[in-house]
């Protein structure tokens, strides 16, 4: 009797780490997969940020402007 009460109790450990188990997995999946889009986003932000300054950095100088002679005095 006392053996049949031991051995429900370690069938329900068994039961009840392995449900825990899935249940983690379940969860964690989802908070990973979140992770790995956000890392996917700022990778493709940085990339064109990095274009960006690239683009900015390798413009012409702009033409100075042409200076106005002194008025003239009449």
């Amino acid at each position: 009797m006392a053996w049949e009460i031991v051995l429900w109790i370690w069938v329900g450990i068994i039961i009840g780490s392995l449900v825990g188990s899935v249940l983690t997995y379940m969860v964690q999946k989802g908070k990973v997969l979140d992770l790995q889009d956000d890392v996917y986003d700022s990778r493709v932000v940085r990339e064109a940020l990095k274009e960006e300054i690239f683009r900015l950095e390798n413009q012409a100088k702009p033409k100075p402007r042409k200076r106005r002679g002194k008025p003239q005095k009449k």
